[in-house]
């Protein structure tokens, strides 16, 4: 029997000084089985960095010609294309090709830095991307925010991130790679 997609229901107050955006998303987010908690907070800490009403999450994991996010104009170019994790110069390539701007959040400890010092010579040549880096024990203390009901209240400051659930509190900070 295949494993199913957990459900997550998400409130979102995002609160983005830099960019003069106030408003609430309500959101029906699917983990798939292989995604742990961190990579699904993750995913919904990008959203907030970006948060547009043309923005949305795709299959993800679930495809390969596909980021975690995009957001679309109207008349279907792809405007911002959001990978997570450590993916192939390969792939950021491919999005490049494909979108008018590729973000990727890398986060976590010693394989991401290690994926940044191969690439950080090639990866810094290509136009229009740019890399984010959650250090540890950042991502850890995000994911204990991940429930099935999620109510979070984000501020956000340029690369600062305020962030709560009412009961816990996070300051987190995305260091720019690139």
């Amino acid at each position: 029997m295949a494993l199913t997609a957990t459900l997550h229901k998400v409130r979102m107050n995002i609160s983005d000084l830099h960019r003069h955006y106030y408003q609430e998303h309500s959101l029906t987010v699917a983990q798939h089985p292989s995604e742990t908690d961190t990579r699904l907070m993750v995913r919904l800490l990008a959203f907030m960095r970006h948060a547009d009403e043309d923005l949305s999450f795709t299959k993800g994991l679930s495809t390969d010609d596909e980021p975690e996010l995009w957001q679309k104009s109207p008349d279907g170019r792809t405007l911002l294309w959001v990978e997570l994790g450590e993916p192939s110069v390969k792939r950021i390539k491919q999005a490049l090709s494909r979108a008018e701007q590729v973000v990727v959040y890398s986060y976590g400890g010693r394989s991401a830095q290690e994926w940044w010092n191969k690439h950080q010579t090639e990866l810094g040549q290509l136009p229009r991307l740019q890399i984010y880096h959650l250090a540890d024990p950042q991502p850890a203390q995000l994911a204990e925010l991940c429930q099935r009901s999620i109510d979070l209240f984000a501020t956000l400051q340029e690369s600062e991130i305020q962030l709560t659930d009412g009961e816990h509190s996070l300051d987190l900070i995305l260091e720019q790679w690139r």
